[in-house]
C-alpha cells in the first residue's frame, strides 16, 4: 500500500515505497545533493520517493545539541527540493502550531515524533492540514494500541500511516518485534519500518545516541519480508560529520547497493509462488 500523494512516482511499479534523506536540513548545499541522489536513484530502480528531512531537532537530550538552522529557512529548503526534484517531502512537527506552518510551505507528510503519538490535540491539528499524517509508534506503545492515534487521524483525514521505530529494551537499546507490523497492517493504513531509528542506542552517557549502521541491511530485509510497505532510512554523504544522529545514519553512497540487494526480496515476499 503506497501513500496518498499525487506527486509520488511510480505508484504502479509494484515495489515498496522510501522515505529517505537527513536527519535534518543542515544547508541547501547538503538537502539538495541528497535529493538529487535519491531521486536518480528512485528513478532508475521505480521505487516512489519521499524525501526526508527535519526542519527543527526538538527532542534532543543535551541543550547544546543542533536543533536547526531557523525553522522558516529549513522549511522553504524543503519546498525548493519539492519543487525541484517533483517529489512529496515529509517533516516532523510538535505542536498544532507547527502543523499549520508546514502545511503553508507545502510540505506533503507531517511526521508525528514517537514520544507525541499519543498527543491529540496534534494529531487533529495535523488532520485538519489535510496533509498526509505519519504516525511514529512510540517507543512505550504496544502495536495494538496504534490503532487509537490512526482514528483520531481519521474523524478528519483519511490519509495517515504508521512507522515502526523500535521498542526501548532497557535503557540503552532498542527492539523491533516483527509481530507489530502485522499487528498495524490490521488498521488498514501504509506501515513503515524506520529502520535506522530502530538501530539507536539511545541515553548515552555523553547525551548523544548511538548507533548500529552496521545492522541496517539486516533489519531493512527483515522487514520487507515480514511485508512492510515503506522504508525509512536517515542518510548522509558523511555520517560522521552530520549534526545529527548520524551515529545510526547509512551512508549515502551506499544506498543504491542496498536497493538493489532489497529489490528482489520484496518481489518474492509479494508473490510468493512466483506469479
Amino acid at each position: 500500500m503506497v501513500p496518498h500523494l499525487p506527486n509520488l512516482q511510480h505508484r504502479c511499479a509494484g515495489n515498496f515505497f522510501l522515505m529517505a534523506g537527513p536527519c535534518v536540513v543542515e544547508s541547501e548545499a547538503l538537502c539538495m545533493d541528497i535529493a538529487a541522489h535519491l531521486a536518480q536513484l528512485s528513478g532508475k530502480l521505480k521505487i516512489p520517493y519521499i524525501f526526508k528531512a527535519s526542519y527543527r531537532k526538538a527532542n534532543r537530550s543535551r541543550g547544546d545539541s543542533f536543533s536547526g538552522i531557523g525553522d522558516e529557512a529549513a522549511l522553504e529548503i524543503l519546498r525548493k527540493v519539492r519543487r525541484a526534484f517533483n517529489v512529496p517531502v515529509v517533516t516532523d512537527i510538535h505542536s498544532p502550531a507547527e502543523a499549520q506552518l508546514a502545511a503553508t510551505y507545502d510540505i506533503d507528510v507531517l511526521q508525528i515524533p514517537a514520544f507525541l503519538c499519543r498527543q491529540t490535540d496534534l494529531l487533529t491539528a495535523a488532520a485538519q492540514t489535510g496533509k498526509v499524517v505519519n504516525i511514529k509508534k512510540g517507543q512505550f506503545l504496544a502495536p495494538e494500541s496504534m490503532r487509537f492515534a490512526v482514528d483520531k487521524v481519521r474523524q478528519h483525514n483519511p490519509h495517515v500511516m504508521l512507522t515502526e521505530r523500535g521498542t526501548q529494551f532497557g535503557y540503552h537499546d532498542l527492539v523491533v518485534d516483527f509481530r507489530g507490523i502485522a499487528e498495524m497492517k490490521q488498521t488498514g493504513v501504509p506501515v513503515v519500518l524506520d529502520v535506522t531509528h530502530s538501530l539507536q542506542q539511545p541515553n548515552q552517557q555523553s547525551g548523544v545516541a548511538g548507533g548500529r549502521p552496521d545492522m541496517i541491511e539486516t533489519l531493512a530485509r527483515a522487514g520487507i519480508a515480514v511485508g512492510v510497505d515503506g522504508l525509512f532510512l536517515e542518510t548522509h554523504p558523511r555520517p560522521a560529520e552530520a549534526r545529527s544522529d548520524g551515529a545510526n545514519m547509512l551512508p549515502l553512497a551506499a544506498m543504491e547497493r542496498l536497493l538493489e540487494r532489497l529489490l528482489p526480496l520484496h518481489h518474492a515476499a509479494a508473490n510468493p509462488c512466483g506469479g
